[in-house]
């Protein structure tokens, strides 16, 4: 991790994909994912930035918490996805929790475009998203769940 290049908007292109986006929305090829809707996790927040992964099992994670977190019974959806300008590390995410984005996780203030649904996603287990649920309250109640945007 220590040669790692940090993806800013001036230095992207060394990122490829498949980039996913996990949420609990329902969309169709096309569609773009833009900034200025409330987040996922702050309902009362307008969010600058669309998020978005290179890996199944974090963008299994935007799912599936966008899912609970809006009441819904569902593991919510992951989408193939591509950038329509330029990105950068999430700083939500990248050495502020996980030194060197092993979550390979990305924001963007352009559209996102929805090329397709991926069906055959793997959702974490639900003794694993009761206790993300759990840490986020915990977060929420001490104060500590900040969103850099």
């Amino acid at each position: 991790m220590a040669d790692r290049a940090p993806v800013t908007y001036e230095h992207h292109d060394h990122v490829s994909g498949p980039f996913l986006h996990g949420t609990r929305a329902t969309l169709q090829p096309g569609d773009e994912l833009v900034a200025g809707f409330s987040s996922n996790f702050q309902e009362e927040r307008t969010m600058n930035h669309v998020s978005f992964t290179t890996l199944e099992s974090t963008a299994a994670w935007g799912a599936q918490l966008a899912a609970a977190l809006g009441g819904l019974d569902s593991a919510g959806r992951v989408y193939v996805v591509e950038p329509l300008g330029p990105f950068e590390d999430d700083p939500n995410v990248t050495d502020k929790r996980f030194p060197g984005n092993p979550t390979e996780s990305y924001r963007t203030r352009h559209p996102l475009r929805v090329l397709h649904e991926l069906d055959d996603w793997t959702p974490h287990p639900p003794e694993a998203l009761r206790a993300m649920l759990e840490s986020l309250a915990s977060l929420r109640e001490q104060g500590l769940d900040v969103i850099e945007d």
